[in-house]
């Protein structure tokens, strides 16, 4: 029950990282563009500000439960006389998601200060450059989402 639960949790809180960033890159930066840059970057700032904090939940609600999950299935192969070997899949996804949290962490405490204190003063310049920064890396970890989902929806193995 309680694996199931986590489980849960594990999943939907990817739903939400990855549906963000994929709405926010695809549907949301492009219509904003059409805006002055003082009116983008101020919404940009807002939204991402109320997304970075579900993402902070969500990215740390991820590792918590995977990592749960694998030292559940660990311990009882281990009780049950096996040699735990984890399988590639999940190798990939958690190598993979430490490094999108890693990512995460450098977007929402370095770039999206760096944006607020544009937006702050005013500079929209150097918000467009914080801006287009946070896009890159959003870019990278939602590649990186994607790669994890399809290592592990098709289960590949070594």
């Amino acid at each position: 029950m309680i694996y199931a639960a986590l489980k849960t949790v594990h999943v939907l809180s990817i739903i939400v990282w990855i549906g963000g960033m994929a709405f926010a890159h695809f549907f949301l930066r492009p219509t904003l563009a059409q805006l002055e840059p003082a009116v983008r970057l101020r919404l940009m700032h807002d939204v991402l500000g109320r997304f970075f904090q579900a993402v902070l939940v969500a990215s740390l609600a991820t590792l918590a439960s995977g990592v749960w999950m694998i030292g559940r299935v660990a311990k009882q192969v281990v009780q049950s006389g096996g040699k735990f070997e984890m399988p590639l899949a999940w190798t990939v996804m958690a190598v993979l998601g430490v490094a999108m949290v890693a990512i995460f962490m450098h977007i929402r405490f370095a770039l999206y200060k760096r944006l607020g204190r544009a937006v702050a003063g005013s500079d929209w310049a150097a918000g467009a450059a914080a801006l287009a920064q946070i896009r890159t890396w959003v870019s990278v970890n939602l590649g990186l989402g994607v790669v994890i989902l399809l290592v592990t929806l098709l289960r590949w193995t070594a």
